[in-house]
């Protein structure tokens, strides 16, 4: 099986070149060999390489920067996507491509299931939203994996920002209103694995969208809070202990672009398909913060 991986260097795509491999021969490309914001160019690189299943995992993921850059978020999300699916779509092959829970408003008290109506709060959630509906369109092989608060190993990432604001400062403010289910690169990395698996021996999902979250729920304050007391426990020096992460509304840290307050995502479809149970999100964090601390704090 050849696989053909998008966005390399992001925090999916990183994981993705690295557990893949054993599936087949994979060709990892980062924008300096995929720009997808050259959706015309993208054909080409499909017919070279020639792959089964593509994986897209390239996007335009500066929420607040979108609402300035609206064309550039269509291009690379929407455009993009729509290009591979049809040269997918042409050579007969999966496309696997990832979303949002910022597709929603998050006005619904439930998770969201995956037919539930859409009504994206900001321009990132609808360049992802035409993003899921050109792939749709196409009508060809393929799965949209949405997911929520994805964290990996960087400097990026909030779990690190977090640390590295505890480390010099005693008090920490951070949002109570909006809640998920953070979720590590690697996780989403090991499903699309399994979904890759189910192709590879003739019993693939069924072409459509699957939500696909770690387990439980929290809000941003809850999961900085867990961070703090996960590190103090594992002896990180830290000026800041969890009862001073104190919780505030949304409000309190104004932004371009408006959140959902709720992306609790329901993901009881892609759990029934592969048969598979996922982890907390309490456990999933364990995974990125095993990566961001040293060995000895373990």
């Amino acid at each position: 099986m050849r696989l053909l991986i998008l966005g390399r260097d992001g925090q999916v795509g990183t994981a993705l070149t690295q557990l893949l491999a054993p599936l087949g021969t994979v060709v990892a490309l980062g924008r300096d060999g995929a720009d997808l914001a050259n959706p015309g160019g993208l054909a080409r690189i499909v017919e070279r390489e020639r792959p089964d299943v593509i994986v897209n995992a390239g996007a335009y993921t500066d929420v607040d920067k979108a609402e300035s850059e609206p064309e550039l978020a269509q291009l690379v999300n929407a455009d993009a996507p729509a290009a591979l699916a049809r040269a997918a779509a042409d050579r007969d092959a999966w496309l696997i491509h990832y979303s949002t829970d910022y597709v929603f408003d998050g006005e619904k008290p439930e998770p969201y299931v995956e037919d539930d109506a859409t009504a994206p709060l900001n321009v990132y959630g609808a360049s992802k939203r035409a993003g899921e509906l050109a792939v749709e369109g196409v009508a060809g092989k393929h799965l949209i994996l949405r997911t929520s608060w994805v964290h990996a190993p960087g400097r990026s990432n909030f779990i690190a920002k977090i640390l590295g604001l505890a480390q010099s400062r005693d008090e920490l403010k951070v949002i109570d209103d909006q809640f998920g289910a953070p979720t590590s690169a690697r996780l989403i990395a090991e499903m699309t694995a399994r979904t890759i698996e189910q192709i590879a021996h003739d019993r693939p999902l069924a072409s459509g969208i699957y939500h696909l979250a770690a387990a439980g729920e929290t809000s941003w304050r809850g999961y900085a809070s867990y961070v703090v007391a996960e590190a103090l426990r594992r002896n990180v020096t830290l000026k800041v202990v969890p009862d001073r992460v104190l919780p505030v509304p949304s409000a309190a840290f104004p932004s371009p672009a408006r959140r959902p307050r709720n992306s609790r995502l329901s993901t009881h479809k892609l759990r029934s398909a592969l048969g598979i149970d996922l982890p907390d999100w309490r456990a999933d964090v364990l995974v990125t913060l095993d990566a961001l601390l040293p060995e000895a704090t373990r």
